[in-house]
């Protein structure tokens, strides 16, 4: 899914933003936090359900999404005292306000796919984003790992269309796949199995129609 709004773009595919027509370099934290308003728009959404949805499992305190949430407004240009796109919800939580466009597929449309990576953990199906991808157990993690076996920056896994290629980051328990320990960087292919520390999971990758048509609206 894609959302316009303003001057900026965020692609939910892709995990892109873009403003102006160019890329802007988000953190992946802040990315999520963008995505969640926008998907729950114009709901009001709670602090202890933000910190739920995107730091389960993980102890974070309210100074944390404040400083993200501040990176949105700066990345969006929007300004905290008079807001076009986030309103602040005292002491309750945040809600996108502005108005957007969300981009839906075209049935019936072919044309060349594109191809997304997913990860399988547990019951938890995690996308991975086109570029740079750090798994470990730091908050700002693309795929936070919270497990003592696993390092604050464990792993990464660059993306580029249908390739994907995983490195260990130097740490402390090593990454696996296959049940064979990295020395180098290796490309994966689908259905690999993957440990980081003693966490397994799977890679899949699927995919996706690449067609999109514009469909305004401002709600949900």
């Amino acid at each position: 899914m894609r959302y316009r709004f303003g001057d900026c773009v965020l692609d939910s595919e892709t995990r892109e933003l873009r403003r102006r027509a160019k890329p802007v370099h988000i953190s992946p934290k802040a990315f999520q936090l963008l995505e969640l308003l926008l998907q729950e728009r114009p709901r009001a959404v709670s602090k202890d359900e933000i910190l739920k949805r995107l730091w389960a499992g993980t102890h974070v305190t309210d100074g944390t999404l404040t400083t993200f949430l501040a990176e949105v407004r700066s990345k969006i240009g929007d300004d905290a005292h008079r807001p076009d796109f986030v309103r602040t919800v005292h002491r309750f939580g945040y809600a996108f306000s502005g108005s957007a466009e969300e981009e839906r597929p075209i049935p019936g449309n072919t044309k060349t796919p594109s191809y997304a990576w997913r990860l399988l953990w547990e019951t938890r199906e995690i996308g991975l984003h086109e570029g740079e991808n750090i798994l470990g157990r730091d908050p700002d993690s693309a795929i936070l790992i919270d497990h003592g076996s696993v390092s604050r920056r464990h792993a990464r896994i660059s993306v580029s269309g249908s390739r994907a290629i995983l490195e260990d980051l130097g740490s402390k328990n090593g990454t696996y796949r296959q049940g064979a320990k990295l020395r180098k960087p290796v490309a994966l292919s689908d259905r690999d199995e993957l440990r980081f520390g003693s966490v397994g999971m799977n890679v899949r990758l699927v995919s996706l129609p690449a067609t999109t048509e514009t469909t305004p609206q401002t709600g949900r």
